[in-house]
């Protein structure tokens, strides 16, 4: 009997994670939905399953902050991997519901904010936050109330039976969420071409730049840095920082040691393959 790779995301069936999930994943992978996002850490923590997939950017609004804060949290976790997945929110009702007799909405925040245009020409609509875009269309069929609505994908709509009553209202065209693939282990190999790490560093002038200058004099490519604040320490931040580069070049190693020397507090999160060297290899 062979044994299915397991493989776990939050939401329901027909969630922008479940199809990142698939799309990173064989045919072949076992997958398991949860809850909350710190679920899935919690189950590869505990080794029900092999990896799991949280989102974490999105070219619109940014970064996920429950993800970075999850991504901390659990220092037994590694990213792994990374899919990136275009984004097209709809607004799903039941059936023969209409947009002009529509009251409320349900999403997760994020569907809402890279919405937002939409609604606000549409201000009679009034927003109600949920667990994730694709729990929001299962929520509303079970209501089948003609007056909610829900922002969710094409494939929520068809798994739940709803009708779309406005398609592609998130505001940028190229609305694109970025997932990380988790897993218990660190797994570098010499494809490994992306690093995210986190740092803090002493609140005094140019503790911030004396790290960054470690990257410039290197000639290693920064791609993202966000801030993060530090709870109970007001106007203190983690940095999330995610650069191009391998762990095994001596290069690197070298510059990690020089920002962590100058850190008060260091962490790898992961090396891992980008998604564009990824979809050049498909």
């Amino acid at each position: 009997m062979v044994n299915l790779l397991k493989a776990g995301y939050q939401g329901v069936p027909g969630s922008y994670s479940e199809q990142a999930l698939s799309e990173y994943f064989n045919e072949a992978t076992e997958t398991y939905h949860f809850s909350d996002f710190e679920d899935v850490l919690i189950n590869i923590e505990n080794r029900k399953i092999d990896y799991g997939i949280l989102p974490i950017e999105n070219s619109s609004t940014g970064g996920i902050s429950e993800t970075y804060n999850l991504l901390r949290k659990y220092n037994n976790c590694h990213i792994v991997g990374e899919r990136c997945l275009k984004i097209e929110h709809h607004l799903l009702g039941v059936r023969g519901a209409a947009l002009d007799n529509m009251t409320h909405v349900y999403s997760h925040p994020q569907g809402y904010e890279q919405s937002t245009i939409f609604f606000k020409n549409h201000p009679n609509i009034l927003f109600l936050p949920y667990k994730n875009t694709a729990e929001s269309a299962k929520y509303i069929r079970d209501l089948n109330d003609k007056t909610i609505g829900a922002i969710a994908s094409r494939k929520a709509a068809k798994i739940y039976d709803l009708d779309i009553l406005a398609e592609n209202i998130n505001f940028n065209c190229k609305n694109i969420t970025r997932f990380a693939i988790i897993g218990k282990q660190a797994e570098i190999s010499e494809i490994c071409n992306k690093i995210s790490i986190v740092i803090t560093v002493s609140h005094t002038p140019g503790s911030l730049y004396k790290a960054m200058s470690y990257f410039e004099k290197s000639h290693l490519n920064l791609t993202k840095i966000e801030s993060r604040p530090l709870i109970n320490e007001p106007w203190h931040y983690f940095f999330y920082i995610d650069f191009e580069g391998n762990l095994n070049d001596p290069i690197v190693q070298a510059t990690l040691e020089n920002v962590k020397n100058v850190s008060s507090y260091f962490r790898i999160l992961g090396n891992y393959p980008s998604h564009n060297l990824l979809i050049k290899e498909e």
